[in-house]
């Protein structure tokens, strides 16, 4: 399918209004194909009133995409519920359709009300009904985002300010079309329209250091370096850049140091410079959906990996999870659910969920599980509750699960996260481990081959438990 290249601003577009209008079709023109859905973040502002009537013009001139809003209230202000009413008739006079999402910011999260507010309202953006998202941050957002970071310390990747494109896992691609649009532009553009648009109290509020540096400080630097805003944002380009090129070292030097396991090993990490050993670990805490570390943090973790024996076991932790070592290979994992005395019963289901992940049942002839032993007593999966035995070889003995697990080389730490399955007090599968003899199927026999789904891969979206089932287990 074709880009929108063949799509034109027409000749008797406003000339105030015509740079807003071709800085849109410029940054969608490369992006998306005729017929994609691009959904509005609106938050009743100026500035997202702006980009979704500009929007709407250009789908009225032709623009080939289906085009929604969405709103998210806060229920922070008293009048929530006039912003999101302001919202509903806007979008019902250009004919656009609207989502609202109501959702609660925690309080006493630890990361400030503004932080909370932002993580909420980007988690209901993840669940549009679109392929884009499109916010409306400008230039001058842009520039104060970047003052703000570097004040607060930030390094390369923070200054690089808002990304005009980034994915959503699970969720539509969210762009900013404007950040290269001053405000004033913005403000002229919604007068010449007539355009109304409401203002949020909060904004006013100094007390909130984004405020503080938006209405006292920039327009003070302004006096002095009239293209303050400009530049500042020309900066975050140029830190994005530099951003880019760490991504691809570590990305590089991450496959330099991958060991037989498949995870980075220990003694080639320690060998790095600091500067490129910091860069990596940060680039793979992010990518474990970490938040972006503190700089004394990174060293203190630095400098217990540089002193930890390759035989020894080493656990940093940080409020998004934990950084392990285990057997000279380096284990970073986000916070998982607790699956203490956890069990599930299986009643002929293709798949249980269990953990992040799921367990599933795949029918096989003379393979995995005998259904015929399985008939004997209930069915269920759990977890470890010590004293276990498997016997995996009929010509062996039974041995402990510890002794076992540790020779498979399973961390200390997921070993209570596997998913054993029972029939009745009988043990007939461990995870990792494989079926006990005892409950081995026979050649030709009808068997169930169990798989696990490990907790970093996650069930597809609308997974439903339940949703087809191998027939009933004879009793």
């Amino acid at each position: 399918m074709s880009r929108l290249r063949d799509f034109h601003i027409k000749t008797s577009t406003a000339q105030s209004a015509a740079p807003i209008l071709q800085t849109l079709a410029a940054f969608l023109e490369t992006r998306l194909q005729p017929g994609s859905r691009l959904c509005v973040g609106l938050s009743g502002g100026v500035d997202s009133v702006v980009l979704l009537h500009a929007l709407d013009c250009l789908r009225r001139s032709g623009l080939p995409v289906d085009l929604s809003a969405v709103h998210v209230d806060h229920a922070l202000s008293s009048n929530a519920g006039a912003w999101a009413a302001f919202c509903v008739d806007f979008c019902q006079r250009l004919q656009v359709p609207l989502d609202i999402h109501r959702v609660v910011v925690p309080r006493a999260s630890g990361e400030g009300l503004e932080a909370a507010a932002r993580r909420v309202r980007h988690a209901a953006f993840a669940v549009c009904r679109a392929e884009w998202l499109a916010l409306a941050h400008h230039r001058d957002d842009q520039a104060e985002t970047v003052l703000f970071r570097l004040l607060r310390g930030a390094g390369v990747a923070g200054a690089a300010g808002m990304p005009a494109e980034r994915p959503q896992p699970g969720g539509p691609r969210l762009i900013r079309p404007l950040l290269d649009v001053s405000r004033s532009l913005i403000l002229r553009y919604a007068e010449m329209h007539s355009l109304a648009w409401i203002e949020d109290e909060s904004n006013a509020d100094c007390h909130y250091r984004r405020n503080h540096l938006r209405r006292e400080v920039m327009p003070r630097i302004a006096v002095h370096f009239p293209g303050a805003a400009q530049a500042l944002a020309r900066a975050a380009r140029h830190f994005s850049e530099a951003a880019e090129l760490l991504d691809e070292l570590a990305q590089a030097d991450r496959a330099a140091l991958i060991g037989e396991g498949g995870r980075i090993d220990l003694a080639r990490f320690n060998a790095l410079s600091p500067a490129r050993a910091r860069n990596l670990l940060r680039s793979e805490l992010l990518a474990s959906g970490f938040r972006a570390p503190e700089a004394r943090w990174l060293d203190e973790a630095l400098r217990q990996l540089k002193t930890a024996a390759a035989a020894s076991q080493t656990c940093i932790a940080t409020a998004d999870g934990e950084v392990h070592t285990y057997r000279g290979e380096l284990y970073i994992f986000a916070h998982r659910r607790d699956l203490a005395g956890l069990a599930v019963s299986w009643t002929g289901e293709l798949a249980l969920p269990w953990g992040d992940g799921r367990v599933s049942f795949v029918r096989r002839s003379g393979k995995g599980i005998s259904r015929r032993l399985l008939a004997a007593a209930p069915v269920f999966l759990r977890v470890r509750q010590g004293g276990e035995r498997l016997r995996p070889d009929a010509r062996r003995p039974a041995r402990t699960l510890r002794n076992l697990l540790q020779e498979a080389a399973v961390p200390p730490w997921e070993r209570a996260r596997l998913p054993l399955l029972c029939c009745g007090e009988r043990l007939a599968w461990v995870a990792g481990l494989g079926v006990d003899a005892a409950f081995a199927c026979a050649a030709g026999e009808e068997g169930v081959e169990l798989l696990w789904e490990r907790s970093d891969v996650h069930a597809p979206a609308g997974f439903v438990l339940a949703e087809k089932r191998l027939p009933p287990l004879a009793r």
